[in-house]
């Protein structure tokens, strides 16, 4: 069928198969991540925590994104199923669990794409020298307005286009970090640093090496900077070979990124030296604007445009898998069913995308009145959401494949003890996370709502409401809840060289 065709007349609508290939997938889990605009936002607490040992806390954070893309891969290769986690839990552990990783996905959307937004538009905005524009918060909220519905109705358009928008945006954002990294890296050697310069060091990779209470903070922040690669994954209705390559684009989304980021990591670190970054830490992604200018000079702009379509490209594909899997969610009958229409024209979920959207810009604007302090707040409570669902699948996983595990050594390691592992970590990280930011003096704001930190007052909240949704939706249309859990089939498992002899 060709792009742009509707279904034939008496068949369902649905989304569109074989739309794009597995690099369009790669490239759309690595943009999800906004490399740039992730190194941009936690480089300099990380740095602030851990000094000099930065690349080494990205390659620990690293391991458990690893051990869940291990999990993703395996549950995607016997259920293609747009809502990924949702669905892979639901068939697990029972229409309970996976309801709440679905809203969970679908919130973590809700809560980040405002502020994806609203970075892409400042930092769009300084690249061109309008300083003046990002200190007017009328013109930057009305931008930013305008771009989450650009982007929204570009994921209506088309998966293709989507795509080619995408594989535009990462390599302008590659080619501008890389400018950076070779230009700061010259400028350690060469003694024209402006700052403390540090030449870099293999010993940088030791995560220990600041000791163990700075390593969980910096941990909880490394987290952050990889959540995203699975929207690949949320596309495995739409990629070519949908058993395999939606998986293995988010196992190899990880690794690209671990290379990049350790990269970056290098360089900011040598350039500017620990104590700039830890004294500036609370500047955040404005102290990479900073660096921008001192490295590259007048062409400061290239640094700051990568930043820019770093956080344009996950504004739309941030609301990929949120879209998705409300889809997959109607599609169940466990949320109304006007949210699993898809277009006829272009074979993707409109109504739930612009729902996204919709809620999406509503919160941007309602906690931006708060504060800017707010809407970072908010930001961090996502690392609440995004430990829940990821370590989810990895226990939907093992419990999936709880037969198989022992029929081989593969198996078992990588089906179960790694995706166990990378459960147990985050939710340790979780836990950490919760009673970190229960204290208000660890908020942006630094103030206290209920007597607690406004992120965790915002990630129960979104709980809380959650759960009241579930409820009611169960009362009102049961069916959903009436599904049962499952194991993994043996003929499936076999034919996808998981068993005995494998």
């Amino acid at each position: 069928m060709a792009a742009g065709d509707a279904a034939p007349a008496g068949r369902p609508v649905g989304l569109k198969a074989n739309a794009i290939g597995f690099v369009d997938a790669l490239v759309i889990g690595l943009n999800a991540t906004s490399p740039a605009y992730s190194l941009a936002a936690v480089i300099g607490p990380v740095v602030a925590l851990v000094g000099i040992y930065a690349p080494g806390v990205m390659v620990a954070s690293f391991v458990p994104m690893l051990l869940i893309a291990s999990a993703f891969y395996y549950l995607n290769k016997v259920d293609q199923d747009c809502g990924t986690t949702f669905s892979w839990v639901t068939r697990a552990m029972g229409p309970w669990a996976g309801w709440l990783g679905g809203w969970a996905i679908t919130m973590t959307g809700v809560l980040v794409v405002g502020s994806l937004a609203d970075v892409a538009v400042s930092f769009a905005l300084l690249a061109f020298g309008l300083d003046g524009w990002v200190d007017n918060t009328f013109v930057r909220q009305l931008l930013t307005v305008l771009l989450i519905l650009v982007m929204t109705a570009v994921c209506v358009i088309g998966t293709e286009l989507s795509a080619k928008v995408q594989n535009v945006l990462i390599l302008a954002q590659v080619a501008c970090l890389l400018i950076f990294v070779g230009v700061a890296l010259y400028s350690v050697y060469g003694g024209t640093s402006k700052y403390d310069a540090v030449e870099p060091s293999l010993s940088w990779l030791n995560p220990f090496g600041a000791g163990g209470a700075a390593l969980t903070g910096g941990l909880l922040l490394g987290v952050f900077i990889y959540w995203g690669w699975e929207s690949a994954v949320n596309l495995t209705e739409e990629v070519e070979d949908s058993a395999t390559a939606p998986g293995k684009a988010g196992l190899w989304s990880t690794v690209i990124l671990l290379v990049t980021y350790v990269s970056v990591g290098f360089a900011v670190v040598a350039y500017a030296g620990p104590a700039f970054l830890a004294e500036n830490a609370d500047e955040e992604e404005f102290v990479f604007a900073q660096l921008a200018t001192d490295v590259l000079g007048g062409w400061d702009w290239i640094l700051l445009l990568a930043v820019s379509t770093s956080a344009i490209a996950s504004t739309q594909t941030t609301i990929i898998p949120a879209s998705r899997t409300a889809l997959s969610m109607a599609r169940r009958r466990a949320l109304p069913a006007p949210y699993g229409h898809i277009n006829p024209r272009f074979r993707t979920p409109d109504v739930s995308t612009w729902w996204v959207a919709g809620i999406a810009i509503t919160w941007y604007l309602t906690v931006s009145q708060i504060s800017s302090n707010a809407l970072f707040d908010s930001l961090t409570a996502l690392s609440l959401l995004i430990a829940f669902y990821y370590a989810l699948t990895g226990i939907a996983c093992v419990v999936y494949y709880r037969r198989h595990l022992f029929a081989s050594v593969h198996n078992f390691l990588f089906i179960g003890l790694g995706p166990l592992i990378g459960s147990g970590l985050l939710t340790w990280l979780l836990v950490r996370s919760v009673a970190d930011i229960s204290d208000p003096e660890n908020s942006y704001s630094g103030t206290s709502w209920f007597g607690l930190g406004p992120p965790l007052v915002i990630g129960i909240g979104i709980a809380l409401v959650g759960v009241v949704v579930m409820i009611v939706w169960r009362l009102r249309a049961p069916a959903f809840w009436r599904e049962r859990p499952s194991v993994a089939d043996p003929e499936l498992v076999h034919s996808h060289g998981l068993g005995k002899e494998s």
